[in-house]
């Protein structure tokens, strides 16, 4: 069964995010996965967390292995570590389902 999961983040260097986007989307694509929806926003009017959320989108994978190769995957650690470091300084998984 297929695994969806709703994140949202907030990113403070959007050229930086973009490098780890694009770097990170090969490696997903060979596990299975991929983006279905994104979007930049600018106002949160409810929230479960006190961390600030500027962009929320959908992330899926094939199953739970797939999801869990992708991100043990040495290439995307390391990517992560170069880019999504310095351009996110909160993430929140929003829900976790299968599809």
């Amino acid at each position: 069964m297929a695994i969806e999961m709703l994140v949202g983040l907030n990113v403070v260097d959007d050229d930086a995010y973009q490098a780890y986007r694009d770097g990170i989307t090969p490696i997903l694509k060979s596990c299975g996965g991929g983006f279905g929806y994104d979007f930049k926003i600018t106002e949160v009017l409810k929230s479960k967390t006190e961390a600030p959320i500027n962009r929320v989108f959908t992330i899926y994978f094939l199953n739970k292995d797939s999801k869990n190769s992708f991100f043990s995957n040495d290439e995307y650690l390391e990517i992560k570590k170069s880019y999504f470091e310095k351009s996110v300084t909160d993430t929140t998984i929003i829900a976790t389902y299968e599809r």
